[in-house]
């Protein structure tokens, strides 16, 4: 329901949907597939190993639709690119999603920055980036156990809003206009933190031109407008995601 009420504040409904993207199995991303995939019969893009997941789970036919880890298939008008991310899941995966106007990385859920998931978003437009937590919040929080907050903070865990300052030391370049900063923690996080720290960056890295904008569990993201490379016309492009 709330993915639908998302998708309307855009004027768009799942019905409309070419596919959803799964990046790994893990509830809070899958949470929603029963109902928007299984019933609708919307197809369903992920691994072999991720599907296995979904399917011990949910005992629904979904129409999967797999790739392998590494390689490229079209959705539409989007291509897109899979690529592997540090993460505890089985096999989880980055993508990025390009037309002629623009290309989109999304990074979410993953534990550190590698140099090869900078090399797959260097040439992106639009970048969703996971900042999960803020460390000292994490630290000082009463209700998680100290074995989650290690696996929160381990190289297969979440990126903190630090750790995606840094990661944007290899992210940033001329033509990078959009950041939007991704699976704030509820309680371990503050949007208010997450753009200080990010913007901070952005002015250190003289990267001025990057707008940054927070996501939200609850509101969907604005759609963009991006002006095309080949045409002097607009071309406007939406993805619809959740953020976790």
């Amino acid at each position: 329901k709330r993915i639908r009420a998302s998708l309307l504040e855009l004027d768009h409904t799942p019905e409309r949907l070419d596919g959803i993207l799964i990046t790994h199995e893990h509830s809070d991303h899958i949470a929603g597939l029963k109902v928007l995939a299984a019933k609708l019969g919307i197809p369903v893009y992920c691994n072999r190993h991720t599907a296995g997941e979904i399917r011990n789970h949910h005992d629904c036919n979904f129409n999967f639709r797999l790739f392998e880890t590494g390689n490229s298939f079209e959705i539409g008008d989007f291509g897109v690119d899979t690529f592997p991310i540090p993460h505890d899941a089985v096999d989880p995966v980055g993508f990025t999603l390009h037309t002629p106007a623009v290309q989109i990385g999304f990074l979410s859920d993953l534990g550190h920055g590698t140099r090869l998931i900078a090399d797959r978003v260097r040439q992106a437009e639009v970048l969703l980036l996971e900042t999960n937590h803020d460390v000292d919040m994490l630290n000082n929080d009463p209700h998680r156990p100290w074995s989650l907050k290690q696996r929160i903070f381990s190289r297969h865990g979440h990126l903190s809003n630090e750790g995606a300052a840094d990661f944007l030391q290899q992210l940033v370049h001329a033509d990078l206009q959009h950041i939007f900063c991704a699976h704030l923690s509820r309680d371990c996080n503050t949007p208010e933190l997450v753009r200080e720290e990010i913007t901070q960056k952005l002015s250190q890295l003289d990267a001025t031109q990057v707008q940054v904008h927070i996501t939200q569990q609850n509101k969907a993201c604005p759609t963009l407008r991006i002006a095309s490379k080949k045409k002097a016309n607009s071309d406007e492009k939406s993805v619809a995601t959740t953020s976790s």
